[in-house]
């Protein structure tokens, strides 16, 4: 099992947030292995297990889950690996022989 990394603090998060227009809604991306969206409804303060002041978000309860998570957002946050377009190859076509009299009646 991977180490989790350090914890974003509130000063990361607003430093990650001021680069972004103030006017983009904010969504929770849930579940790396059925990624979804939560809308988020408000911040709150409390501590966490081990006693430390903490920043909880909270989701809306209106709306739990608002959809699938783009498969961009998913990559992105390395999820989901980039998609490669499916490889075609090109169809060789038979020459087909006419049709019998006989399997003209079968078919």
């Amino acid at each position: 099992m991977p180490t989790p990394g350090p914890d974003l603090t509130v000063r990361d998060l607003i430093s990650r947030l001021s680069a972004l227009d103030p006017d983009t809604p904010v969504r929770l991306a849930i579940n790396p292995f059925f990624p979804m969206a939560h809308r988020l409804a408000d911040v709150v303060l409390g501590e966490d297990l081990d006693g430390r002041s903490t920043a909880y978000l909270a989701e809306d309860p209106k709306a739990v889950q608002y959809g699938h998570l783009p498969r961009s957002v998913a990559q992105a946050l390395t999820w989901m690996p980039p998609a490669d377009p499916p490889r075609t190859t090109r169809r060789r076509l038979r020459a087909v022989t006419p049709l019998t009299p006989d399997e003209k009646e079968r078919y």
